[in-house]
């Protein structure tokens, strides 16, 4: 059975989602193992690489702060705190896949990230997720970590989007 990784992309889109969102609301019984544990056994006739799944949301949940300085100059005119949250936690999810998921090749990262942002974000979402990383890509590849533009070339949605 080939890997399903885009469903494997949406249960740790779910999880980091729901945490995201509950940390905020200040709930702080929120237990990600728990959750991830109950987003894949919802989806455990399909899902066939639980692996992937837990790596990438360990991942994100690990550097999440490191991930969140990255961004920070990749989209200046939007603090990540004002970003949608969708939109913030698929660009989390791409940029943790950029940086260290090298058996992933950066072009389908961003695909997959920007078909995330189609299905689950705002209207204005897969443009904004595809610039941010686009420029994350450009920066990577040209050894920096910084940019080499301003901003991105579309402006981010509005939170609650």
């Amino acid at each position: 059975m080939a890997s399903n990784r885009h469903l494997g992309r949406i249960v740790a889109l779910q999880t980091l989602y729901e945490q995201d969102f509950r940390r905020e609301a200040g709930d702080d019984s929120f237990d990600l193992k728990a959750v991830l544990k109950r987003n894949i056994a919802r989806y455990e006739e399909t899902v066939d690489d639980v692996f992937f799944i837990e790596e990438l949301v360990k991942g994100v949940a690990d550097h999440e702060a490191e991930l969140d300085d990255k961004l920070r100059p990749l989209a200046p005119e939007w603090p990540i705190e004002q970003i949608a949250r969708m939109d913030r936690v698929v660009l989390r999810m791409g940029l943790y896949e950029l940086l260290y998921a090298t058996d992933v090749p950066p072009k389908v990262v961003i695909n997959e990230a920007v078909e995330l942002a189609k299905a689950f974000g705002g209207d204005n979402s897969s443009k904004f997720v595809n610039g941010v990383l686009g420029t994350a890509l450009k920066a990577k590849e040209g050894g920096t970590s910084e940019p080499d533009s301003k901003k991105p070339a579309e402006e981010a949605p509005a939170e609650g989007k």
